[in-house]
């Protein structure tokens, strides 16, 4: 892909900068982007959404608010309501994992650390079809792809849902602005912003790309399993999905003794001074940079619990390659790095960061000539990742 230029006005954003739109828009306030994409046509036809609705392997839900009534029915969807229905919206899950197009409409959002981005969503409503009024803690930027949709929003306070529905419907939602989007337009929404979209048209398909909220209580947890598997691996004990390769610092050894003990006449009570010394033990354990960067690097590399990698068919040799041909991530393939160490698919890479792995992650692309001329560690990472479906070739 084309690095984005951060400081140069751009339509996507409404005239503005990626640089400004973060410093004065990102998790502050909503704002309508009228023609974000000029012309603009729907990445995956709706016939191949709805097909991928039927699918086992793809997260999908259908939304009906017939006679009043709210339903919610999971996927596979293999049959729909007739679009002359009115009142019904289909939910797809992660199309970006699944087609191509809407995978590279996704890149163009990359101004946003990849760390914080979760999925697309896309949506196809009959006329009135919707989700009923809601707030969600992520960002999200609603793209009309086609048919309109009137999208009301209200910053309020108040959070409380309607009891016993099977959606989280807000019960006293306060419109305080609203708008309807033809195809290009576009919204952005930051966290727990209220609202409401309903389709004003049949076959309304509407784009969200979302951006994951990460709370500290996760975070806090996840280090502290890295902690774990890092003592367990450097002490001997086996290893975890954090442990490789090994973090100095975290080998415990030694055991816990009581000599002197005195004898006890309530054998069943918890001995205080084990309780002491464990606690002692744990002290020497360091929540550093390192720890920290592990969990979150192989968390946020983790890929969708659907996704399938396809293995290479056949064995590529990358230096049987015209110099030309594309080495590129595959949609499904997530990747990040920080300082030296990089991240991909949930795995820790043991070799440290180089110029090329950087621009493989920062474009999503090498070209077979630029691999040639890596090292031999890197090299044979690179056939692995091939053979493991993680790259493909274009």
């Amino acid at each position: 892909m084309t690095m984005i230029n951060l400081t140069e006005n751009t339509d996507l954003l409404g005239g503005i900068s990626p640089e400004k739109f973060m410093q004065e828009y990102w998790q502050r306030k909503p704002v309508l982007i009228r023609q974000a994409f000029k012309n603009f046509s729907l990445p995956i036809s709706i016939p191949n959404l709805k097909k991928l609705a039927k699918q086992e392997n793809v997260e999908s839900r259908l939304v009906s608010n017939f006679n009043g009534e709210w339903k919610l029915k999971k996927g596979p969807i293999s049959r729909l309501p007739k679009m002359s229905e009115n009142d019904w919206t289909l939910l797809v899950q992660s199309v970006d994992l699944h087609d191509d197009n809407v995978a590279n409409l996704a890149q163009l959002f990359r101004f946003v650390p990849d760390a914080r981005f979760d999925d697309v969503m896309i949506s196809l409503a009959s006329k009135g079809g919707g989700v009923g009024p809601h707030f969600d803690t992520y960002d999200v930027f609603l793209l009309q792809g086609h048919g309109q949709r009137r999208w009301r929003i209200s910053q309020q306070k108040d959070q409380t849902l309607i009891p016993n529905l099977p959606c989280r419907i807000l019960e006293n939602f306060q419109v305080e602005e609203e708008w309807v989007l033809e195809p290009g337009d576009m919204l952005y929404l930051p966290p727990q912003c209220a609202h409401d979209g309903i389709a004003e048209t049949e076959d309304c398909v509407t784009i969200s790309f979302g951006f994951r909220t990460l709370s500290f209580a996760n975070m806090v947890r996840g280090i502290f399993e890295a902690a774990a598997d890092q003592v367990s691996v450097n002490s001997g004990l086996g290893s975890g999905v954090y442990s490789e390769p090994a973090i100095k610092g975290f080998k415990v050894s030694g055991y816990y003794h009581d000599k002197g003990a005195k004898a006890s006449s309530h054998p069943a009570a918890l001995p205080e001074k084990m309780i002491t010394d464990a606690l002692k033990a744990a002290e020497k354990i360091k929540f550093t940079e390192d720890l920290a960067v592990r969990f979150l690097g192989c968390w946020l590399t983790e890929p969708n619990q659907l996704s399938v990698f396809d293995f290479a068919e056949e064995e590529i040799n990358i230096e049987d390659l015209p110099a030309s041909t594309l080495i590129k991530t595959d949609r499904k393939t997530r990747i990040i790095y920080r300082d030296k160490q990089l991240f991909i698919n949930g795995e820790a890479v043991t070799i440290k960061l180089n110029k090329l792995l950087k621009q493989l992650a920062d474009n999503r692309y090498i070209t077979a000539g630029e691999a040639c001329l890596s090292d031999m560690e890197t090299f044979e990472l690179l056939h692995r990742w091939i053979d493991d479906g993680w790259l493909v070739l274009a």
